[in-house]
């Protein structure tokens, strides 16, 4: 049994085909996401401190700031993926989704790109000297 019109069959228009791959693609950054969240934590926790300059100290290894990006691009991306079903779903409008989408895509680079550069600064040593 199909689920299109005959107009819709003649047409040959139908799903998009894009659902599958935007829930696939949730569903693997939330696992991603959930699975560096918990190298984060436990990282955090064998630490012998919590202070700043352990925290940049561990930073500055790749083995911490390599992770540290992934969960910076996975969490973004997760959280990107998730808003953009919310506004699809809720704002009706044409215009108004776009201008959402737009801007929901703007600020989330614009948010990761800011996380990209505080990571990397440390990772790389551009710490401001201590007066």
């Amino acid at each position: 049994m199909r689920m299109e019109s005959p107009l819709g069959r003649v047409r040959g228009l139908g799903s998009a085909r894009s659902g599958a791959r935007h829930w696939w693609l949730e569903r693997l950054t939330s696992v991603s996401t959930l699975l560096l969240f918990i190298w984060f934590a436990v990282s955090l926790l064998r630490l012998p401190g919590l202070d700043h300059e352990t925290v940049t100290e561990w930073l500055r290894s790749p083995l911490a700031a390599v992770p540290m990006l992934l969960l910076i691009v996975s969490t973004f991306w997760h959280l990107k993926l998730g808003l953009q079903v919310v506004i699809e779903d809720y704002v009706h409008q044409e215009g108004s989704k776009l201008f959402s989408v737009l801007l929901l895509n703007f600020l989330t680079i614009a948010g990761a790109a800011l996380a990209f550069f505080a990571i990397l600064k440390i990772a790389f040593g551009g710490d401001a000297p201590n007066a």
